[in-house]
């Protein structure tokens, strides 16, 4: 009988050292097996971490065990988005442990951790690994046990108008302003609500108010707002600020406002109508008016090289500047190239097939040179041509008194040989004892 017992006395004592060497073996392969210490996470401050911000863990660690341990170490392994934060110990230790804890005793850890400005929302693991000495002498045994915690991040909230794509609207002009709204948070945004503003009522939306609502908007997405705007006729040109005002509701519901400004410059380029004016003797003076909404500064008018009219002396003018509505004379001495025959109805019929180019410059609201290219339609019936073999005659009364003259010694010439011939008719007669022309007629 007493060999009985102790045989299942030593029976009994091979399964606990073989429990006691499981445990061991599979705390050093990293899985929970210890059935001393329980480790808990209790808190997290704030409840969701925030991209860029620090989160605070409260760690709980509790001996529930039959035998006391001691040395407790308990080491917070952060992993992305989480890392550690400079100066904050990442290993906290506990000297000593009692058997038999209850849920009110133990120790209470607190670990901080750096959030990646960068991260988005989800939920995350964290590794808390904890090593611990239980025994006493020889017989004491180093235990370690892993526990995986989850941590939730709450996206960041947060939105901008990146582009605006229009830098200059023109005055009396309708044209889109287009706002190119992007979520730069990690967090959806939603009930999004887009308004602008311009305090010197220069420009205004039309067809609609200067509100837009944008229901959904997801982390990194972009959308664009449309307004058709208008500026004031009467607006000065210059930069203008625009006020512009972003309402969003955050992850919670509840209301966000962002406000940004942006520059907007009203006026910009003009245009021109350009007339014949009148022509007196190669002399031609054209009509310029500016036909636009914005003032021109620095106005020049030139004629550039082409073909059949050819420039004598300056081929450009500067009139100075001209607001909307204003026009001024420019004056050329200008040479019709092509030799054109006919009557007067066919040569101005073949000008006007020809018209005269013409440039003009000047300079924007802005600062900017700008070039402008005309054709006008000219009168050349008091123009000098040219004619194709290179020599000139002059058009109008000059041509005519020309031809008179050319008439007038050809006639001449021609009496004063019949005259010629009359003398010498005469002096061969009497020589001859021929009566004299006048003697017949008696």
């Amino acid at each position: 009988m007493k060999k009985f017992s102790l045989l299942i006395i030593l029976l009994l004592f091979s399964i606990f050292t073989c429990l006691g060497a499981g445990t061991a073996l599979g705390a050093s392969n990293g899985y929970i097996t210890s059935s001393n210490l329980d480790i808990n996470l209790t808190n997290q401050n704030p409840d969701a971490a925030r991209p860029g911000e620090p989160i605070e863990l409260t760690v709980s660690v509790q001996n529930v065990g039959t035998k006391d341990v001691k040395d407790i170490t308990v080491t917070v392994n952060p992993e992305y988005p989480f890392t550690k934060i400079s100066g904050e110990s990442l290993e906290k230790s506990i000297s000593y442990l009692n058997a038999r804890q209850d849920k009110n005793e133990g120790g209470v850890l607190k670990f901080k951790l750096m959030t990646d400005s960068n991260a988005s929302a989800g939920t995350y693991d964290v590794d808390i690994v904890t090593t611990y000495k239980s025994g006493s002498g020889s017989s004491s045994t180093t235990y370690t046990t892993t526990k995986t915690v989850t941590i939730d991040v709450r996206g960041k909230e947060y939105a901008q108008i990146v582009t605006i794509d229009k830098a200059n609207i023109d005055i009396a002009k309708e044209e889109t302003l287009e706002f190119i709204v992007t979520n730069t948070g990690t967090s959806p945004l939603k009930n999004m609500v887009v308004s602008w503003n311009d305090l010197d009522g220069v420009i205004l939306p039309v067809y609609s108010d200067n509100t837009k609502y944008i229901k959904y908007l997801d982390a990194g997405e972009s959308v664009t707002v449309v307004y058709n705007v208008m500026a004031d006729v009467n607006a000065d040109p210059g930069l203008y600020t625009l006020d512009i005002n972003l309402k969003l509701e955050d992850y919670d519901s509840n209301e966000q406002t962002i406000n940004t400004t942006a520059g907007v410059f009203v006026g910009g380029e003009t245009d021109f109508d350009v007339s014949f004016s009148e022509s007196d003797e190669g002399e031609i003076s054209l009509s310029v008016a500016n036909v636009g909404n914005n003032i021109a500064y620095s106005v020049k008018v030139s004629v550039p090289k082409q073909d059949n009219y050819k420039v004598s002396g300056s081929s450009s003018t500067i009139v100075g500047n001209l607001e909307k509505g204003d026009y001024t004379i420019a004056s050329f001495n200008i040479t019709n190239t092509k030799n054109i025959e006919g009557t007067e109805d066919e040569r101005e019929s073949a000008s006007t097939s020809n018209p005269l180019k013409v440039q003009i410059e000047y300079t924007d609201a802005k600062g900017e040179r700008i070039t402008v290219d005309k054709e006008v339609d000219v009168n050349s019936g008091n123009m000098t041509t040219q004619g194709e073999a290179g020599g000139s005659r002059s058009g109008g009364v000059s041509s005519y008194l020309l031809y008179i003259a050319i008439i007038a010694l050809a006639g001449g010439v021609f009496m004063f040989r019949k005259n010629i011939q009359e003398k010498i008719q005469v002096i061969k007669a009497e020589k001859s004892g021929v009566p004299k022309p006048e003697d017949k007629k008696d």
